[in-house]
């Protein structure tokens, strides 16, 4: 792997997704290669709240001094939007955002994650689609069984953030067959 020099005074905060912390995962692999991260806590109570997802990450954040950049996954994407336009007082400490095959909490999924009603019902949907604060790149895949391209492409439009297409990698998780993944650190240079 490139070595990637980063900012010795941004601290990258990983947002996971539904699913907390997999050890197989890009964000994991990713976390022990960065010189200065910190994740989000693994949920211990209401797991599915948005609400709760969104305090985890602002708490977690206000243990955090200086600029920070922002690594979300899938329905960590999701939480970082909320957070964002809820803290907007607060949005100038981010430096950017990096949000990583964001989940499409609107509509369905496949049979082994929650159902449009629980996921409404905890607070996910409407997702907002305001301007975000921060300079913002959303990274999705063409083939995501969380979300259809075109709409993520939606997304990053209203969110104004720049688009990265990723191809066909799936949800781009170990299930679909990524740990490491080496493609991140090209990325997270165009943000620092």
């Amino acid at each position: 792997m490139t070595t990637f020099n980063y900012p010795a005074d941004i601290t990258f905060l990983i947002v996971p997704g539904l699913r907390d912390h997999v050890e197989e995962h890009w964000q994991t692999h990713l976390a022990r290669q960065l010189p200065k991260s910190v994740a989000v806590p693994p949920l211990e109570h209401d797991k599915l709240s948005r609400a709760v997802r969104v305090e985890a990450l602002n708490n977690t954040l206000a243990s955090i001094e200086g600029p920070v950049l922002i690594i979300a996954h899938s329905a960590g994407c999701i939480t970082t939007v909320h957070w964002a336009l809820q803290n907007a007082q607060q949005a100038g400490r981010i430096q950017a955002a990096l949000l990583v095959t964001p989940a499409d909490v609107e509509n369905a999924m496949p049979a082994d994650y929650p159902t449009v009603d629980q996921l409404q019902s905890n607070g996910w949907a409407p997702i907002p689609r305001q301007p975000l604060p921060f300079k913002t790149q959303v990274a999705a895949s063409r083939n995501d069984p969380l979300a259809q391209f075109t709409r993520i492409e939606g997304l990053a439009a209203d969110w104004r953030a720049s688009l990265v297409d990723l191809g066909e990698v799936g949800h781009l998780n170990p299930a679909g067959g990524y740990g490491p993944w080496d493609g991140v650190h090209a990325l997270l240079q165009q943000l620092v």
